[in-house]
């Protein structure tokens, strides 16, 4: 819950996007716990949802949150969406919120996507923009660096960064078949919790917070850890613990 509450702007700003009507049928692709999935399962009712996953662990926590909802017009499918077995042209929508920027072969999975949509669908995609861009990213490897000259991560490749560059998206989308392809240029203010003991359990938990202690030794992972709470508490205003973000629409 507190991951997704960090992320709950984006997704607004995707669905927006999307522009959902009732009765459209959706694909969820990278969908992990399910939050993008049920909100387009209330825009599209009675159309049907479909969330699609190599997580089954987040899966089982998205059929749960369904069965919770009481959504019956939802369901998850563990499986990789650049490869998987789409009925041709029986979608209306596909969205994305951080999740396409991971595919290993980028090509393939856009071309499968599209094979999946029907003839004038859509597809809208959050991912993030260059590292530079995100503050949330650039003041954790500073305050974990700790001396280390840490190599920036690279563009255009499976990972966060996988869509960051424009043009080579826009190459990459018109070569799989679709058309009109369009650029949002999407800030928002993270928050990462409403304490800063909360933003701290948090961002310890992040991926990018392990990868970056995982060969520190314990004394410098602990004054690293000292360093990252003083940049957290630096952050915390009324509204929770909060950094700068950047996303392409």
């Amino acid at each position: 819950d507190q991951y997704e509450t960090r992320g709950a702007g984006y997704r607004r700003l995707l669905l927006q996007a999307a522009a959902i009507t009732s009765g459209e049928r959706v694909l969820d692709l990278g969908c992990g716990n399910g939050a993008s999935t049920l909100e387009a399962a209330r825009m599209a009712a009675p159309g049907e949802v479909v969330g699609i996953d190599l997580s089954a662990a987040m899966l089982t926590n998205a059929r749960l949150r369904g069965a919770a909802a009481g959504l019956t017009n939802v369901t998850f499918v563990h499986g990789d969406a650049q490869v998987h077995d789409f009925e041709p042209e029986s979608f209306d929508v596909v969205i994305s919120n951080a999740g396409a920027m991971f595919f290993d072969d980028q090509v393939a999975a856009f071309t499968n996507l599209r094979r999946a949509l029907r003839p004038g669908g859509r597809i809208a995609l959050m991912a993030w923009q260059r590292l530079e861009e995100n503050e949330w990213l650039t003041v954790l490897r500073q305050a974990l660096a700790m001396g280390r000259n840490l190599p920036d991560p690279p563009v255009g490749v499976p990972g966060p960064f996988g869509l960051a560059d424009r043009d080579q998206v826009r190459a990459l989308l018109s070569g799989s078949g679709f058309i009109e392809v369009t650029f949002g240029d999407v800030r928002d203010l993270s928050v990462f919790g409403s304490t800063t003991a909360e933003a701290y359990a948090l961002m310890c938990d992040d991926g990018p917070t392990r990868g970056l202690l995982d060969d520190l030794s314990d004394t410098d992972k602990a004054t690293a850890l000292d360093q990252l709470r003083s940049v957290i508490a630096a952050h915390k205003t009324p509204s929770g613990v909060v950094f700068g973000s950047a996303c392409w629409l």
